[in-house]
């Protein structure tokens, strides 16, 4: 555990300096944006490679997401679907290959997902941020569509997200938390 306490913020309240490198910079620097599904990460990444840029920083954005396996490896494996979304969902060898153990030739990585900081990857980021957001309001955010299947959020996302709240701690071992 790095945090005992992490820094909490509301999003309107929240400096983009606090996250700036220290000097002397170890390059690059490594910042997970972290936060459950709907949580409002992508939305403050992009925000947030504005101000590096416009900081004179040299920034790479990752997503999480463009490392999700192909649909046959995470859904009917037989196991239970939170677990499948938890274990199975992303390509966790290729996620630390090629992003965690990765040199880049830039001063500013930073890589957005849900899970960032689960036990395999926690030590590869400099800092992390977790987006915290009730999970009734990142239900609305959902698409009329997707929210009638509830039955989904119930086995696979809720269940997940609660075994990641509860195992990992993010809110505890986070840098900052920003609450969106």
């Amino acid at each position: 555990m790095r945090n005992i306490e992490a820094t909490r913020f509301s999003l309107s309240q929240f400096d983009f300096h606090q996250l700036l490198p220290k000097s002397p910079i170890k390059t690059p620097y490594v910042l997970g944006i972290d936060g459950l599904s709907r949580s409002g990460k992508t939305t403050f990444v992009s925000k947030l490679a504005h101000f590096f840029k416009s900081s004179g920083y040299r920034t790479v954005i990752y997503h999480l997401d463009d490392y999700i396996e192909p649909r046959n490896r995470r859904y009917n494996t037989g196991n239970e679907e939170w677990v499948e979304y938890y274990f199975l969902q992303w390509d966790l060898e290729r996620v630390k290959k090629e992003l965690l153990d990765q040199k880049s030739d830039v001063d500013v990585m930073v890589i957005e997902g849900v899970f960032l900081q689960r036990s395999e990857w926690r030590q590869a980021f400099d800092q992390v941020v977790y987006l915290d957001c009730a999970q009734e309001v990142r239900f609305q955010r959902e698409s009329a569509a997707t929210q009638r299947n509830v039955k989904k959020f119930e086995e696979r996302y809720w269940k997940a997200e609660k075994y990641y709240l509860e195992q990992v701690r993010p809110v505890e071992i986070a840098d900052y938390v920003i609450e969106t």
